[in-house]
């Protein structure tokens, strides 16, 4: 994709005016659109080639019809990168596209929609020639030539119903809440001659706060099988600026593949202060394009997968095993650690409330008892270390049948200094673990909680991402370096 200071010039485009409408577009923002902001203000924009051949992609058209390619159009770009001066020329042109036209600006709150209309309004209040079209209102922006009208919308509107957009720009995807407005706006455009809604997004949490993928990692994922060729949706365009996952993040080579504007109007230095000062997940999620499991994440980029070594722990190894339970709408998780200097860790099971399921699923009782035990068979156990909220009866049924069960509450005073030595387990690569995508999941969606008892493993508020097997882990691991205290109950299983 193009990217650089290099300035749009057409003619040393392939694009013309029967493959694209964006020509014009570009033009009239060259003519008709002011910087707003810093030591340019006041001065006409001046396009990079990429935004100007993003401009024509966007606004491409169907060489056989004649019409616009493309109803819904993605963008997924870092902040800095010129999101809302792309926004504010597409949100301007949609009032001249058609008579009558309703211009939408979307976003996930109040505040984040007025913040986009104000950079429209901005544009227009700076510009003579759109002050002579346009009139500017309070909440509203009108063409009395047209009949049309811009406005901003939030999620939290009390009702959408009715609308009958012809353009609509989406703001920040990633942080919908939920699907709602997002298909609203979708379906509201039946009767318009070209609706065209444009979603400018950056990255943000994979995870929605019902435990599903969120709307924004979904509609990401559907760009980029579309990219790939695996979904065939002509109606649908998309670019996607990104790093890759895996990238370290304080790798300056890593910056430029999702930042167009790297080097132009946005300098490295500001990268560089950004990448210092930003909280980790923020750096990832809003200048490289990477999403992440949690916001707040409890382990600095890259550790875990530092300490990865995918050995298998053989039968019959002395090992402690970390149990953390739950009966519904969660997940329950056996993690089992060898003891040693270097304690290596995997999942013995795992056990987690389907996508499909219904709301009455209950965690299956009986296989997890069964599980414990065919653990003790495979491995010696020496300790099984776990809460023993709401799992009173398992676990006195199986102290029962002599396994070794060791009471754990995760009380602050076990957890905080708990979490600390895990914490400097994984910096130090004191420990390994098998590589196991599930346990990473739930690494990476563990956040800390602090107060005056000190610092522990939490989920973040509201999320519905699964941390069982973090917390499984971190309570074996400990259990693992520290002397037995129930020596006399372990045995070897046939």
């Amino acid at each position: 994709m193009p990217r650089g200071p290099k300035l749009w010039v057409p003619e040393e485009t392939p694009w013309t005016s029967e493959s694209t409408d964006g020509l014009y577009l570009c033009e009239f923002v060259e003519v008709t659109i002011r910087i707003t902001k810093g030591s340019l203000a006041g001065q006409f924009v001046r396009l990079r080639h990429w935004q100007g051949d993003l401009y024509c992609d966007i606004l491409r058209l169907n060489p056989e019809t004649g019409r616009r390619r493309y109803t819904t159009y993605e963008l997924w770009i870092p902040r800095k990168n010129s999101k809302s001066l792309l926004g504010s020329g597409l949100a301007l042109d949609g009032l001249f596209d058609e008579m009558g036209a309703e211009v939408y600006s979307c976003a996930a709150d109040k505040l984040q929609a007025k913040i986009v209309f104000q950079e429209v309004r901005a544009a227009v209040e700076q510009s003579p020639e759109l002050l002579a079209m346009l009139k500017v209102y309070r909440d509203a922006i009108e063409c009395p030539s047209t009949g049309s009208v811009y406005r901003a919308l939030s999620s939290e509107a009390f009702t959408k119903e009715g609308l009958n957009p012809s353009r609509v720009l989406f703001d920040e995807l990633h942080a919908q809440p939920n699907a709602e407005l997002w298909n609203v706006m979708n379906q509201g455009s039946g009767t318009r001659e070209q609706p065209l809604i444009v979603a400018l997004s950056t990255f943000g949490a994979r995870m929605g706060s019902d435990g599903n993928d969120s709307l924004g990692y979904q509609q990401y994922r559907y760009c980029k099988q579309v990219l790939a060729g695996e979904v065939d949706d002509p109606s649908f365009g998309c670019r996607v600026y990104e790093t890759p996952a895996d990238a370290d993040h304080r790798d300056e080579a890593n910056w430029p593949g999702a930042n167009p504007a790297l080097g132009d109007f946005l300098r490295v230095e500001d990268m560089r202060d950004r990448c210092q000062r930003m909280p980790e997940a923020d750096f990832r999620t809003k200048r490289l394009n990477i999403w992440v499991y949690a916001l707040n994440p409890w382990l600095p980029f890259g550790s875990w997968a530092a300490c990865t070594d995918e050995r298998e722990i053989p039968d019959g190894t002395e090992v402690v095993l970390g149990f953390d339970g739950s009966f519904s709408n969660d997940s329950t998780a056996l993690v089992v650690a060898t003891i040693g200097e270097t304690p290596h860790l995997d999942v013995a099971a795992l056990w987690e409330r389907p996508l499909t399921a219904e709301h009455d699923w209950r965690v299956p009782v009986f296989d997890v008892e069964e599980a414990i035990r065919g653990a003790c068979r495979r491995w010696q156990v020496r300790e099984i270390v776990c809460d023993p909220f709401r799992w009173a009866r398992t676990y006195q049924i199986l102290e029962s049948e002599n396994l070794p069960i060791i009471e754990y509450p995760q009380s602050p005073a076990r957890m905080v200094p708990a979490t600390q030595r895990f914490y400097e387990a994984v910096l130090n690569k004191t420990l390994t673990h098998s590589g196991n995508a599930d346990l990473a999941r739930h690494i990476g969606n563990t956040t800390t909680k602090t107060d005056a008892r000190g610092t522990r493993v939490d989920k973040p508020k509201g999320s519905a991402g699964k941390i069982d097997l973090a917390v499984a882990a971190v309570m074996a691991f400990d259990v693992a370096t520290v002397t037995p205290t129930k020596v006399e109950l372990r045995m070897a299983w046939a």
